[in-house]
């Protein structure tokens, strides 16, 4: 059985609804809206509880949660090829591996 509250959800408050808005990032379509930032996430709990009890009871697929996947630590990014030039001059510069400028740079962010 999954844990629900393993899931990555996030609460924001939103300036267009004038309340809050809870989100889980593995189920994109669903969101829970609360004047009381508490309240909202635990809409979009017990909400997600529902909807999981429903996949389950139906044998249909259930989300697994981000925080309990594997992930290689690899992934490929296209760029334009004067962008790849200039990170492999400033690589060279700092006397480090395109990758390794590329992954210091994104922690930073």
């Amino acid at each position: 059985m999954t844990d629900i509250k393993h899931y990555a959800y996030r609460v924001l408050w939103s300036a267009e609804d004038g309340e809050f808005v809870a989100t889980v990032a593995e189920f994109p379509s669903l969101s829970w809206l609360h004047a009381d930032q508490a309240q909202a996430l635990q809409g979009l709990v017990d909400l997600v509880a529902d909807i999981v009890a429903d996949l389950e009871a139906h044998g249909d697929p259930i989300p697994e949660p981000i925080t309990e996947r594997r992930f290689s630590g690899k992934f490929n990014v296209r760029v334009p090829e004067s962008l790849h030039r200039e990170l492999a001059i400033s690589a060279a510069q700092e006397g480090v591996s395109v990758n390794r400028l590329v992954s210091d740079r994104l922690a930073r962010s």
